[in-house]
């Protein structure tokens, strides 16, 4: 195991000073599990994990001290790598972008730090399959946090953003998460383009919260005609405009979105006040989202149990 595990910190005293040193020598194609502990510090730089490169797991002792942050918006992009691989405008402007399969986060914060008003300014965009993250924040504004594409687990995150700021087309569930709403917007902006496609956000037990003011967030809009989102057993404080869910400024969206809520509770909960295109589903409907399996649907093939049941402490030797 020793040797499945790098260690970065930035005072020289690890194996690598930067995060994305430490990822650059994870062999191509490996087929175990890789660890690389992130000792506390700021580390301002953008980090690409590569389609290339499974099975890495980033490891922090907390993410309020273990932070990996950048300020790349749509406009304006620096990075090491060139366009071609990770391509341009709010595709190619995360903080961290993954796109290696089975990749793991715990205790690790992923922050753009561009101001208000820079337009979208992502803090991680995830193109890869099988990734869960534990523990970990996601601090932003436009465009915090891009499930693009595959399957993604998030248990006990803090998500922080204004418009859209939890985005994409991958099959997310969020449970235990903490979201809070900066100011105006849109919490999600799920992009599923028909209805034969099983992607989805579900947000399982819970909390939304806001900055003080009341009726200036909506739930979600469709940023693709079918986007798919459901809030289960959530609480919402008083944030949450009483309609709940926005059409894009396209009625059309309307017969085909599927906007869900099921046992929420709080004064931005407003069931009778919601637009008549939005449902709270019944208990029948909501069992298919009230479980891992909605991320893991095969029971021969899991990939989620083993990730959770194998925990891999920070001080591991």
């Amino acid at each position: 195991m020793a040797s499945n595990i790098i260690t970065v910190a930035q005072d020289g005293t690890a194996d690598y000073t930067t995060v994305q040193e430490a990822i650059d020598v994870v062999p191509l194609g490996n087929k175990c599990r890789v660890v690389i502990r992130v000792a506390p510090g700021v580390y301002r730089q953008p980090v690409y994990v590569p389609k290339t490169k499974n099975l890495i797991t980033l490891a922090g002792l907390s993410p309020e001290d273990t932070v990996l942050s950048w300020n790349n918006t749509s406009a304006k992009i620096e990075h090491h790598q060139s366009a071609r691989v990770i391509g341009t405008g709010t595709f190619g402007c995360g903080t961290v972008i993954v796109e290696g399969e089975d990749f793991i986060a715990e205790n690790i914060t992923f922050e753009n730090f561009a101001p208000q008003g820079s337009g979208q300014a992502v803090a991680l965009r995830v193109t890869a399959d099988r990734c869960a993250f534990y523990n970990c924040r996601f601090l932003g504004w436009q465009d915090t946090l891009y499930l693009h594409y595959g399957k993604q687990y998030l248990r006990d995150c803090y998500v922080e953003g204004s418009v859209d700021f939890i985005f994409g087309n991958s099959t997310a569930l969020l449970e235990h998460c903490h979201i809070h709403c900066k100011s105006t917007g849109f919490v999600t902006a799920q992009s599923r383009k028909s209805s034969q496609e099983s992607t989805g956000y579900v947000f399982l037990r819970c909390v939304i919260t806001g900055n003080g003011g009341t009726e200036y967030m909506y739930l979600g809009r469709p940023w693709g005609p079918f986007g798919r989102v459901v809030f289960a057993y959530t609480y919402m404080d008083a944030c949450i405009r009483k309609v709940g869910w926005n059409n894009w400024e396209k009625t059309e969206n309307e017969r085909t979105a599927c906007f869900y809520e099921y046992q929420c509770y709080g004064p931005g909960s407003c069931p009778s006040k919601r637009v008549t295109w939005a449902r709270e589903l019944i208990d029948e409907e909501a069992e298919q989202f009230l479980g891992h399996s909605f991320i893991d649907p095969d029971p021969q093939r899991p990939w989620l149990a083993p990730m959770m049941a194998v925990k891999i402490p920070y001080s591991a030797m």
